[in-house]
C-alpha cells in the first residue's frame, strides 16, 4: 500500500545556542566584574545630581575628618575638601580620559595594523619599523618622555598614555590581517571589482573588529591605571582638576595620620581597574566563535558518561567489539541534539563493517563515541555501551582508555589536521605513538616508521619522515594518518572516509593494504564512507544510518541486491551508473530531520513515497528479518 507523502509543517524554534551575554555570564569571574563597573558607571554618571559638597572647596576648620564624619562619609582631606566628592568626580575624570586614550589608540593602531598588514611590502616595512621604534622603549619610560616635552597636563598624559599603546593594536590587528589578506572571500571581492578600500572596509575590517574590540576591553584597564600614575607622579591632572591617580598622589604623604586620604583613591583604582579586565577577559572568551556552541569551558581528554552509560557489563559480548543501545547527544543552551540514537550492532574478529548514510546521519558522532572522543561540552554519552574485551568502554578509567586508544583500538580521522600535530615532524609523531605502547629504541621505532610511511605509498619515506605536515599535500597526510594508526598493530581499525583527500590510485592502493592488514593480523574493521563501490569491495556487511538511528543491517550482497528500507534504496538508486544514459541523477527528495526537533515516528516518513499514518504514529523499531539481516520500516517483510 502506497500513499502520497504528507511533509510535517516544521515549527521555527528559536536557537539553543548561547549569545555573547549569555556566555559572558557564564564565566561568573566577568559578571562580577561587569556588575561592579556597571555601578561605578552609574555613580559617576549620577554625580552631578547628588547632594554633594564642591569638591574644590576648602575648609580647614575640617581638615582630616575620620571616616562617617558627620556630612562627610569618607571625610576630608588636608584641606578639608569633601573625599566622596573628590572620589567620585575623580573617578569621572580617570574613566573619560582611560576611554579616550584607548579609543585614539585603538583608532591609530588598528588603521597602522589593516593599511601594514593589507598592502605588506614596503609600506609594511616603514610602518612597522615605526612601531619597532616605540616598542623599543619602556612605555611607561616612553609615556614619561612624551609628557616631560609636552609639558605636564592632563591631556597630555592622555597623548602619552594613547601613543604608548598604539603598537599593541597595530600588532594584533597585522597579524589578524595577513592571515586574511590572501584568502577567498578577499580574492573573490578583488575578482568582482571591489577597490582596495571597499575590500578593507567590507572584507577585513569586520572580521578584524572582534580583535580590536578584545584588545579595548583589556587594555582600557591598563590606560586608567597608567593614567593615575602620571598623575600620581604629578604630570597628569593639574590643580585643582583631580583624578584618581593625583588624589592619591596628594594623600601619600598623610599615610600615617590620615591613612584614608590615600587608601581610598587606592581602593578604588583597584575595584576599577580589576573589575575592566575581569570583564574584558569574559569579552574576549563570549566573543570567541570557537567557543560559542559550548560553555566557556575546555573540552575534557574523554566524552562525559552519564551513570547509566558506564554500567557494569552483562551478558556475554558478541564479537570483538559490541555496541548496545549507544545515546550520545549535544547539549547546546537550552536544547538537546540526539546525535546518536540507540544503535546495537557489532564486529567480528577480521570483519569489515561499513557504515553508510548521508552526511549529517550520525556516523563519525557514533564512531568517535566508541572511543571516548566526542568534545564534552558539549558532547555526553545518555546511555548504552561499548563493549571490549568484556569492559564497558564508557565505564573503563582514564589510563586504561589511554592504553587503548592508539594502540588495540585506532581510529583514522576524516581530516588528517586533527591528527598531526603542526610542530612536530611526521616522523616524530609516528615515533611518540609507537613508543606510547611498545618498548621501542628511539631509533627502532624511526626504522619502523619509514616502512609504514612505505607501506601506505608515500615516495622517498626515509627523506619525508623528516618534513613537518605544512609540507605534504592533503593526501600525503592522509596517508600519514593511516600510518600512524596502523603503528601499533591494532585489533580494530575505525577508519572514518580515509581515502577522501586520496586520488583513485592510491585510494585502491590504501584499501588494498587495509585489506591485507585484516588477512595477516585478523584485525577487524569498521569503515565510514558514502561509496557503494568501497562497500561492495571492502565490506563483510553494511549498516545504513539515518537520523542518528540504523535503518537497516545485514551482509553486503543480499542488502545491495535487495534493500529492505525505502532509504536504502533511495540511497542506491543515487549511485550514477557509467553502463546506462540517464538525464538527470537521481536525488532524495527533502531533508533530513533536525536532531533537535526528531519526529515521534519514523524519521524517514517526510522523504518516503511508502508513508501512512501508521508510520507517524510511534516510534519505528529495527526488526529482526532473517538471521542476519535487520530492518526498520513496517514494510520490511513484504520486500523480502
Amino acid at each position: 500500500m502506497t500513499t502520497t507523502a504528507v511533509s510535517t509543517p516544521i515549527i521555527p524554534k528559536r536557537s539553543g545556542r548561547a549569545g555573547p551575554l549569555k556566555l559572558l555570564f557564564r564565566n561568573q569571574l566577568a559578571a562580577f566584574g561587569l556588575i561592579m563597573l556597571l555601578l561605578i558607571l552609574l555613580l559617576v554618571l549620577i554625580t552631578p545630581w547628588l547632594p554633594l559638597p564642591d569638591p574644590d572647596a576648602t575648609a580647614l576648620s575640617k581638615r582630616l575628618l575620620p571616616i562617617f564624619s558627620e556630612g562627610h562619609w569618607l571625610g576630608t582631606d588636608q584641606l578639608g575638601r569633601d573625599m566622596l566628592s573628590r572620589i567620585l568626580w575623580g573617578t569621572r575624570v580617570s574613566l573619560a580620559v582611560g576611554i579616550t586614550a584607548t579609543l585614539v589608540a585603538a583608532s591609530i593602531g588598528s588603521l597602522i595594523g589593516l593599511l601594514a598588514g593589507y598592502f605588506g611590502g614596503y609600506l609594511d616595512g616603514t610602518l612597522m619599523r615605526g612601531i619597532d621604534m616605540l616598542m623599543a622603549f619602556p612605555y611607561i619610560l616612553l609615556a614619561l618622555a612624551i609628557v616631560a616635552v609636552l609639558g605636564p597636563g592632563l591631556m597630555n598624559a592622555l597623548y602619552a598614555i594613547a601613543i604608548v599603546n598604539i603598537p599593541f593594536f597595530a600588532r594584533n590587528v597585522r597579524g589578524v590581517v595577513v592571515t586574511l589578506r590572501n584568502r577567498e572571500f578577499v580574492d573573490a571581492a578583488r575578482l568582482s571589482g571591489k577597490g582596495d578600500v571597499r575590500i578593507l572596509v567590507s572584507e577585513i575590517l569586520p572580521n578584524v573588529m572582534p580583535v580590536i574590540v578584545i584588545t579595548m576591553s583589556t587594555t582600557v584597564g591598563w590606560m586608567i591605571l597608567e593614567t593615575a600614575g602620571l598623575s600620581f607622579l604629578g604630570l597628569g591632572a593639574q590643580p585643582p582638576q583631580a583624578d584618581l591617580g593625583s588624589i592619591l598622589g596628594e594623600g601619600r604623604r598623610l599615610i600615617i595620620n590620615a591613612p584614608h586620604v590615600a587608601t581610598i583613591p587606592g581602593l578604588v583604582i583597584f575595584i576599577l581597574v580589576m573589575s575592566i579586565n575581569l570583564l574584558g577577559d569574559g569579552v574576549r572568551d563570549a566573543l570567541d566563535p570557537r567557543l560559542k556552541a559550548g560553555a566557556l569551558h575546555r573540552p575534557a581528554a574523554r566524552t562525559k558518561a552519564m551513570p547509566e552509560a558506564k554500567a557494569a557489563v552483562v551478558g556475554q559480548q558478541k564479537g570483538l567489539l559490541e555496541v548496545r543501545a549507544l545515546r550520545t547527544e549535544f547539549h547546546v543552551g537550552h536544547e538537546i541534539h540526539q546525535a546518536v540514537n540507540s544503535p546495537s550492532f557489532h564486529i567480528e574478529p577480521g570483519e569489515c563493517l561499513g557504515i553508510i548514510g548521508e552526511s549529517g546521519s550520525g556516523k563519525s558522532v557514533t564512531a568517535m563515541s566508541l572511543l571516548g572522543l566526542v568534545a564534552s561540552p558539549p558532547g555526553v554519552i545518555m546511555a548504552g555501551q561499548v563493549i571490549y574485551k568484556n569492559e564497558n568502554l564508557a565505564g573503563v578509567s582514564d589510563e586504561r582508555l589511554r592504553q587503548l586508544r592508539g594502540g588495540e583500538l585506532a581510529y583514522i580521522f576524516q581530516d588528517p589536521l586533527s591528527t598531526l600535530h603542526p610542530l612536530f615532524t611526521v616522523g616524530d609523531q609516528l615515533v611518540e605513538a609507537m613508543r606510547a605502547h611498545q618498548r621501542l629504541s628511539y631509533r627502532d621505532a624511526w626504522q619502523k616508521a619509514v616502512q609504514l610511511l612505505e607501506q601506505v605509498r608515500i615516495p622517498n619515506a626515509k627523506e619525508r619522515a623528516k618534513v613537518y605536515p605544512h609540507q605534504l599535500s592533503g593526501g600525503m597526510r592522509q596517508r600519514v594518518s593511516i600510518a600512524m594508526a596502523l603503528a601499533n598493530e591494532p585489533q580494530l581499525i575505525i577508519a572514518d572516509e580515509p581515502t577522501t583527500a586520496l586520488d583513485v590510485t592510491v585510494q585502491a592502493q590504501i584499501l588494498r593494504l587495509l585489506n591485507q592488514l585484516r588477512r595477516e593480523q585478523n584485525a577487524s574493521l569498521m569503515f565510514i564512507t558514502h561509496d557503494f563501490g568501497v562497500v561492495a569491495e571492502m565490506c563483510d556487511r553494511v549498516a545504513v544510518m539515518y537520523a542518528g538511528e540504523l535503518v537497516e543491517i545485514g551482509p553486503v550482497k543480499e542488502l545491495l541486491e535487495n534493500p529492505a528500507h525505502p532509504y536504502t534504496r533511495r540511497l542506491i538508486a543515487c549511485v550514477p551508473d557509467v553502463t546506462k544514459v540517464q538525464p538527470q541523477l537521481t536525488e532524495i527528495p527533502g531533508l533530513p530531520p533536525q536532531v533537535n526537533n526528531l519526529p515521534v515516528g519514523c524519521k524517514f516518513a517526510d522523504r518516503c513515497d511508502q508513508v501512512t499514518d501508521r508510520c507517524r504514529q510511534a516510534p519505528v523499531e529495527l526488526e529482526a528479518l532473517t538471521d542476519e539481516r535487520q530492518a526498520r520500516c513496517i514494510f520490511a517483510r513484504e520486500v523480502l
